[in-house]
C-alpha cells in the first residue's frame, strides 16, 4: 500500500470522529512566512481522545504527521508535505484558572491570548511573551523567550501525547528546557496542555510593562513584511543580528527573501519568496559570517 492510500485511511478515520478535513491546501495560508507549497491534509481536531487516536493511527500506518500551531516559526518546502498536519481547536483551545495564581493553557491557545488572560487575571510572569505571534504549544515545546524571560521560569508542567497515541504529563525538571530547546525537540511527543504558575501583580504594572516590550518589538522588528521571526540562535558571546550587520548584509535579497533592513536578524518575504530562495540566503548568510568572523550560526526556524 502507497502513501496515499495510508493518507486516505488517517483522513477517513478523522472524519468518521467528526473531524473537520482539508484536503491539498496551500501552506502558504497558514504559516507567518506566507511561504509553502500544498499539505495533503490538514485535519483540524477538537479534543484529547480524537488527537491520542489519530496519532496511533497515523503510527500504525507510517504516515508522517505535524502539529501546527501558529505558524509563526516555521519555513515550509515549496514541494509541499506529503502527510498530515494537524490543527488543535476546542478543548485544546481553552483556558482556565486551577488555583488563584495556577493556569492550564490548552497547546493551541495563541500566546496573545494567554497574556490577555493573564492581564485580566492581574497575573504576571508573561508580558515577556506579548507579541511573539506562537502558539503555546510551540512556546513550550522550544521554550520561547525574550527580554530576559522565558517559558522555562513560568511552566509547571506540559501534558503530551506520544507517537503511540498514549497520554502523560512532564515537570518542568522533566522538559529539560534549555536556550530554544525542550525534551519535545528530541523525542517527537506532541504538547497538548501546559500548567503555569504566575505571580499576582497590579494589573496596571502588567499592562505597563507588556505595552513597553511591544514598543520594543514595533521599533526594532520588521513587523510590516512576512518573517519566521528570529532565524538564527544567539550564537554564545554574540548576537546574530550583530554579526549579519557587521558582514554588511543587511538589505541582501535572493528572489523574495530579504534580510531585514530594520533588523538583520530577520529574513522577510518581500513578495512571492519561496521556501528554495530562503533557504539559499540562509546559507549566504552562514557562509559569510564564517568566512569573516568565525562564528558559525545555527538556524532556529523549523524546516518541513
Amino acid at each position: 500500500m502507497d502513501i496515499n492510500e495510508n493518507i486516505n485511511i488517517i483522513i477517513q478515520s478523522a472524519i468518521g470522529r467528526g473531524c473537520r478535513v482539508l484536503e491539498h491546501e496551500p501552506m502558504s495560508k497558514y504559516t507567518t512566512f506566507k511561504i509553502g507549497g500544498e499539505a495533503r491534509a490538514i485535519i483540524f481536531v477538537g479534543n484529547l481522545k480524537t488527537m491520542s487516536d489519530l496519532v496511533r493511527v497515523c503510527t500504525d500506518e507510517n504516515v508522517p504527521y505535524f502539529i501546527l500551531g501558529n505558524g509563526s516559526n516555521l519555513l515550509v518546502s515549496d514541494d509541499g508535505y506529503n502527510g498530515i498536519m494537524f490543527k488543535l481547536e476546542g478543548d485544546f483551545k481553552k483556558i482556565s484558572l486551577l488555583e488563584e495564581n495556577t493556569v492550564f493553557c490548552g497547546a493551541g491557545v495563541s500566546l496573545a491570548k494567554l497574556c490577555k488572560f493573564a492581564l485580566d487575571h492581574n497575573l504576571s510572569g508573561l508580558e515577556f511573551a506579548w507579541g511573539i505571534p506562537g502558539s503555546v504549544g510551540g512556546a513550550a515545546y522550544m521554550n520561547a523567550g525574550a527580554y530576559g524571560g522565558e517559558m522555562k521560569d513560568v511552566l509547571m508542567s506540559a501534558s503530551y501525547i506520544d507517537p503511540q497515541g498514549s497520554q502523560g504529563r512532564f515537570t518542568v525538571d522533566e522538559m529539560n528546557l534549555s536556550y530554544r530547546h525542550s525534551v519535545f525537540t528530541d523525542n517527537g511527543y506532541i504538547i497538548s496542555g501546559v500548567i503555569l504558575v504566575l505571580k499576582e501583580d497590579s494589573h496596571d504594572s502588567i499592562r505597563e510593562r507588556m505595552d513597553d516590550f511591544m514598543d520594543r518589538r514595533r521599533s526594532k522588528q520588521p513587523l510590516e513584511f512576512p518573517s519566521a521571526g528570529s532565524v538564527f540562535k544567539r550564537p554564545e558571546g554574540y548576537f546574530a543580528g550583530g554579526l549579519i550587520e557587521q558582514c554588511n548584509l543587511k538589505g541582501e535579497q535572493i528572489g523574495g527573501a530579504q534580510v531585514s533592513i530594520k533588523h538583520a536578524g530577520f529574513i522577510v518575504n518581500k513578495g512571492g519568496a519561496t521556501c528554495d530562495d530562503v533557504c539559499k540566503l540562509v546559507k549566504h548568510i552562514q557562509d559569510t559570517v564564517l568566512e569573516k568572523t568565525g562564528v558559525e550560526l545555527e538556524c532556529e526556524i523549523n524546516r518541513l
